[in-house]
């Protein structure tokens, strides 16, 4: 017995760097929670409105969702990150560096959103939106009264793989300088106070662990509810 208890307290001794700042790592974590709240709002509203673009039957609209998906979807996230936290102000918008970061995260992101609900809309028969048209709706009421609520149903699955995706991407944006989230926590901890690297490590990645499967399990709710639904 004894054995046992000095390795289990040699396992917490360990973690002795995590233990003894839990209140920074509790406060880095909200601070990422609010990152990744902000960043999943802003880029579901964008890329709904950019995959309505890509489907529209004006011309310039679908060029500009078009353009929109195809330089955000080849363009790396640092360099977005980069244009948006140092391109910015050089073209005066200023701004904090969180704000900067939630920009980046949310046009990156939307690109792939906006191809998730595309793909949904896609999958809704083409006689639902003449027939919406033949009543006399407008292209923006039928997407909004018509097609959106039957398409919704078959995105949601796709949409939580880019949300996910997007909230390990969450880390990025803590190297450009948004300071108290848990990519920041590392620099605090192991390169100013010298403490050990790897417990402090996993106590970041625990963080980030606990964010991305509490955002599944939601999604995964949300899905057996629309699947009901059908």
């Amino acid at each position: 017995m004894q054995p046992v208890i000095s390795f289990l307290g040699a396992v917490v001794g360990y973690f002795d760097p995590v233990i003894d700042n839990i209140g920074l790592f509790a406060d880095a974590f909200l601070h990422t929670l609010e990152i990744v709240v902000y960043a999943a709002v802003g880029s579901l509203a964008l890329g709904t409105v950019v995959a309505a673009f890509r489907v529209s039957p004006v011309s310039p609209l679908r060029w500009v969702g078009t353009s929109w998906v195809t330089v955000f979807r080849n363009c790396p996230l640092t360099v977005v990150l980069f244009f948006c936290a140092f391109g910015l102000p050089e073209i005066g918008i200023n701004g904090a560096y969180f704000w900067f970061g939630v920009t980046g995260l949310v046009l990156y992101t939307s690109a792939f959103v906006s191809e998730a609900v595309r793909s949904g809309i896609n999958s809704v028969s083409a006689g639902q939106a003449e027939a919406a048209r033949a009543i006399g709706l407008t292209f923006r009421q039928s997407m909004g009264q018509v097609v959106f609520p039957q398409a919704f149903r078959t995105v949601v699955p796709p949409l939580g793989s880019v949300i996910i995706a997007m909230i390990k991407n969450s880390a990025i944006v803590g190297a450009f300088g948004v300071g108290n989230e848990l990519f920041s926590v590392h620099a605090t901890l192991v390169s100013a106070r010298g403490l050990a690297l790897i417990p402090v490590l996993l106590g970041v990645a625990a963080g980030y662990l606990i964010i991305t499967l509490t955002g599944g399990a939601l999604l995964g709710v949300l899905e057996r509810k629309v699947a009901i639904a059908r």
